[in-house]
Parts: structure tokens; C-alpha cells; sequence
């Protein structure tokens, strides 16, 4: 048992105090850069700075219309027009935005890091920053409305940690090991994950939640013009369940 529960090969950011107790670095990391960056847009940058960052950095999906793109005119270029699929996540829109970010990045995000390690946790929250931008761009494509906010990224990695956070003997489950081998039980097949009522009940519970934000506008603060898309949530849940199993260092469960 103890050889499925700590593979050989886990990363080395595992290694650390239990979770139960301290945050990981890196999520620490994370909320102290956005924090910063939004106590800066808040109480020192002009309103004409700030407008200057949406501009660089939220997702703006008119930028790739064929016009506008070729014109090569708007703010920061064929440039911008990458960086913002990942930098829009580090924008929020208000107080209330971000603190619940923060509080669900802690929860879901942490389970992530223990198991994946700093590494794969970035490279999985950055996709599903990606994931969550295309699908909104799919959906509203050439609106001059931006997006910004982590929601995307942090719906990735409560996709990740919902594809083991609810086995036997996880963090969740009906019977919890009680030390860090309980964030490396091994995960079924997202099928077969599907088939635990608590699994299905939590997928169906978060889309259906985030369903709301189409149908009610303002469930979370944020500023006046800017729009926190429901579909960007949504990229980045699916893209979290499907890449689980690319990035999951602990051998699936046969």
C-alpha cells in the first residue's frame, strides 16, 4: 500500500509541513502578488494608469478581430495579444472579487500544490488560465469588453483536487488517512470518478452555480464596464479535469 501512496518519482515540493497546518509557498506567493497588484490599481496608480493596465493586460477579445489585428494599433501589439491569455487572471475587479479567489485558490489550490508540487501546479493553473480565456473568446468574440480575475485558474484546481480530494482515505473522503499520504491516494479515471455521488454532486453543484452568473448579473463585485465571464469559469474547470491525469504524479488507480 504505502509503495502506491508514496510514488518514487513525487516531486520534491511535496516535501514540508502538513497542509492541514501551513499554506505552500507557492499559494502564498500568488495571493501576495495579486493582493499588491490590486492595492496598487486601488490606492496609488491614477485612473489613467489603471485604464493604461486593462489595456495591456486584461483579455480583450475585440483585439482578434481580423481589422484590429492586422492594424497592429491597440496597446502592447501582437505581444499583448499573448501575454493577456495569462495575465488577465492577475486583474480582479474588486475587493469582494479577489478575497474569494484567494479563499478558494486556499482551499482547492493547496490540495493541488501537495500533490503536484510547484511545478505542475503552475503549469496547470497557467493552462487553465489559457483554457478559460479561449472559450470566452469563443463565446464573445470581437465584444470591446474585457475580462480579468484568477477564476479560471482557480476553477482548474478545484477540477484538479475534486479528481481525488473525495477517494477513500483522501482529504475528503469518507475516511481520511491522517498525515500527507492522504493528499496521494490514487485517482480512478475521470469516468469512473463520475460515479461517486460526491464527485458528480460537486461538478453538478459548480456548474450549476456558475451557471447563475449568466443569468445574474453583479453576484460578485467588481467595477463598472468590466465583465467576469461565467465561460472563462468554465474553460478552466474542463480544462483542470481533463489535464488531471497529464500532470498527477501518483500512479492512476487500475
Amino acid at each position: 500500500m504505502n509503495q502506491h501512496v508514496f510514488p518514487p518519482n513525487r516531486p520534491q515540493e511535496q516535501e514540508g509541513p502538513p497542509p492541514a497546518i501551513n499554506l505552500p509557498g507557492v499559494i502564498v506567493i500568488l495571493a501576495a502578488v495579486m493582493t499588491g497588484i490590486h492595492v496598487l490599481q486601488e490606492y496609488v496608480f491614477s485612473g489613467e494608469t489603471n485604464l493604461e493596465i486593462m489595456e495591456l493586460f486584461a483579455f480583450w477579445p475585440v483585439r482578434y478581430l481580423p481589422d484590429v489585428f492586422a492594424s497592429g494599433r491597440v496597446a502592447g501589439g501582437i505581444y499583448a495579444d499573448i501575454w493577456t491569455f495569462v495575465t488577465y487572471g492577475f486583474l480582479h475587479g474588486g475587493w469582494a472579487h479577489l478575497f474569494l479567489n484567494l479563499m478558494w485558490m486556499a482551499a482547492f489550490g493547496s490540495a493541488v500544490v501537495w500533490r503536484f508540487g510547484t511545478s505542475r501546479f503552475l503549469i496547470l493553473s497557467g493552462l487553465c488560465t489559457v483554457a478559460g480565456a479561449a472559450l470566452h473568446l469563443l463565446t464573445h468574440y470581437g465584444e470591446p469588453v474585457p475580462i480579468i480575475g484568477a477564476s479560471a485558474a482557480v476553477s482548474g484546481q478545484m477540477a484538479a483536487a475534486t479528481r481525488f480530494v473525495f477517494e477513500l482515505g483522501a482529504p475528503l473522503g469518507a475516511v481520511r488517512l491522517q498525515d500527507r499520504s492522504a493528499f496521494f491516494i490514487p485517482a480512478p479515471p475521470l469516468l469512473q470518478s463520475l460515479r461517486n455521488s460526491r464527485v458528480l454532486g460537486m461538478v453538478l453543484a459548480w456548474f450549476g452555480i456558475n451557471f447563475l452568473f449568466a443569468f445574474i448579473p453583479g453576484l460578485i463585485g467588481g467595477q463598472e464596464g468590466v465583465s467576469i465571464a461565467w465561460e472563462a469559469h468554465v474553460g478552466g474547470f474542463l480544462a483542470g479535469l481533463l489535464l488531471f491525469p497529464l500532470l498527477d504524479p501518483v500512479p492512476v488507480r487500475r
